[in-house]
């Protein structure tokens, strides 16, 4: 099954990493023999006719595509026209031995001695497709941004590689949205984490909420939320929220600065007598004997 992307950005940051960045030009009739690459190669097709055999599959290439080869797939280019084609290599993934890792060389098929440097394929995890030939939907500004990148890049100073570095997240990201569904996949897994929800219930004290509510906020159903609820914190979605409630009400009580009427505003009951009746069955005395006994 192949791994959650959301689960693996947790171990491996995306750290935008541009390696080497230019405008290749070439004449009729070049080549790049096969290869595998460690890292990932953005190709954009400024000018001419190009070939791309990717894993046995042959693309052809031509006047404004864009390309994406991806780490560790077998790849051989070859020039049909005159080409200028602007590239960039870059790790995606954060590896702290980035400085060691480049660009392969023609006939460099076997990486095993450097399986340490190798970048994840972003199309080995969940809800992520995007193509080797791909086109966008604002294809002008991708350009554009791509070859404001590239120029970035070879400026060579270190604030210009920063920008440059944005912008390759940026053009990253423009790829996600166009050929992923990793929205889909943090619905899928959200509702299986309640984390959220001691800080979701603290900044709803005062207010009344209600089972409905908390499961559309997890995106279950009702009687889902309940049972993956009480699995996590061993009562019910109301009982922890009561609970939290006197917490904070206890807290307020020893502060000493507050009036009864104000505590059960602020806690979120109905009335004092409701405020001190679920006060006293929860720990057992009034609130009054409680913030008696916390001055004596």
């Amino acid at each position: 099954m192949k791994q959650s992307f959301l689960e693996a950005i947790k171990e491996r940051p995306i750290v935008p990493y541009i390696r080497e960045s230019d405008y290749a030009v070439r004449q009729p009739g070049w080549t790049v023999p096969n290869r595998k690459l460690l890292d990932y190669l953005l190709i954009y097709i400024q000018e001419g006719n190009c070939q791309l055999e990717l894993d046995g599959s042959l693309y052809e290439f031509q006047e404004g595509d864009f390309c994406l080869i991806q780490p560790g797939e077998l790849c051989s280019l070859k020039g049909i026209t005159r080409t200028i084609t602007p590239f960039a290599h870059f790790d995606l993934f954060y590896n702290p031995a980035r400085v060691q890792s480049f660009p392969t060389k023609p006939g460099q098929i076997d990486l095993s001695e450097y399986q340490h440097l190798l970048q994840p394929r972003l199309n080995d995890f969940m809800n992520i497709s995007i193509p080797v030939k791909f086109k966008l939907t604002h294809r002008s500004v991708y350009k554009e941004s791509l070859l404001k990148m590239v120029g970035l890049w070879q400026n060579g100073d270190v604030i210009s590689q920063m920008e440059a570095n944005h912008l390759l997240q940026d053009l990253i990201i423009g790829l996600l949205k166009e050929f992923s569904d990793l929205k889909q996949e943090d619905k899928s897994l959200k509702p299986q984490s309640l984390n959220w929800i001691t800080s979701y219930f603290f900044n709803h004290l005062s207010e009344s909420l209600s089972l409905d509510d908390m499961a559309k906020r997890a995106r279950l159903s009702p009687s889902r939320f309940s049972a993956l609820f009480k699995e996590k914190f061993g009562v019910s979605p109301h009982q922890y929220f009561l609970h939290l409630r006197i917490q904070h009400a206890q807290e307020l009580l020893k502060q000493g600065d507050y009036t009864m009427e104000d505590i059960t505003q602020f806690c979120g009951f109905t009335d004092a007598p409701h405020f001190s009746n679920t006060f006293k069955k929860i720990t057992g005395e009034t609130p009054g004997n409680f913030r008696k006994n916390m001055f004596t």
